[in-house]
């Protein structure tokens, strides 16, 4: 977050970006940056205890949730696709949550795993949202820097109680990662408030939602996490939804 918050800060101040509304810059940012850390610490928290092939496309299920606000705030038009593809989400939310049944044992609490999902979700569509209206009132870079700054504010607060007894103590670790997937969050959340001022919500978060593949990938390659049938059928369907959506 600090990395995005740095970058973003001296670009606005090298193109000397004006800003016309400062109380709504703040106002949105820490909209926000509330959300968007509320979201990340429950999705680091759903890891723990729900494997990455279930966690992921639950919490994309967001997308529904935004296609519904798109619909109802900004007037965006619900095709016939996207409701099928509304209809197949929730599908998926049943499918995936009757693999875990019995599963405690292999997995830990799962029950607790899947409020965290549940929190991660709200988070992230809120998120998702306040990006669309900071897209198109307000300079994108000074919200991206306000919007980072107040996150890394809110998580060094928030530090002790999120350390926990196995984790590595090693800052130089966290610093490098965190300054790799600083890079990459700056350069993707920049497109996507890019095209969040020249698209329909609903379509660029469906979209965008589809990320979640990669993750789900790399866990079954690295963490050798396994892929049930049923966990096939409800990401497969997942992947029907998100294309309906965006059509």
């Amino acid at each position: 977050m600090a990395t995005v918050a740095i970058l973003s800060s001296v670009l606005c101040f090298v193109l000397k970006v004006s800003i016309n509304n400062i109380q709504f810059l703040l106002f949105i940012a820490l909209v926000n940056s509330a959300a968007f850390l509320l979201g990340t610490i429950n999705h680091i928290e759903a890891l723990k205890h729900i494997p990455a092939a279930i966690t992921y496309p639950l919490i994309r299920l967001n997308a529904v949730v935004v296609v519904v606000f798109s619909v109802l705030f900004f007037k965006d038009r619900l095709s016939a696709s996207q409701i099928l593809g509304i209809i197949l989400a929730m599908a998926v939310m049943l499918i995936l949550t009757r693999d875990m049944e019995g599963k405690q044992a292999l997995y830990g609490n799962t029950r607790r795993g899947f409020i965290f999902v549940g929190i991660a979700l709200i988070s992230g569509s809120i998120a998702s949202i306040s990006s669309k209206f900071a897209a198109l009132h307000t300079d994108k870079l000074a919200f991206i820097a306000a919007s980072y700054a107040m996150a890394t504010l809110f998580s060094l607060t928030m530090r002790n109680r999120l350390q926990t007894e196995p984790a590595n103590p090693s800052h130089k670790d966290a610093l490098l990662i965190g300054f790799a997937m600083g890079i990459i969050n700056f350069a993707g959340y920049y497109s996507f408030l890019r095209a969040l001022s020249t698209g329909p919500l609903s379509i660029i978060v469906s979209i965008t939602g589809m990320h979640f593949m990669i993750a789900i990938i790399l866990s079954v390659l690295i963490y050798k996490e396994t892929l049930t049938p049923l966990r096939i059928v409800g990401i497969s369907l997942l992947v029907v939804s998100v294309f309906l959506l965006r059509l």
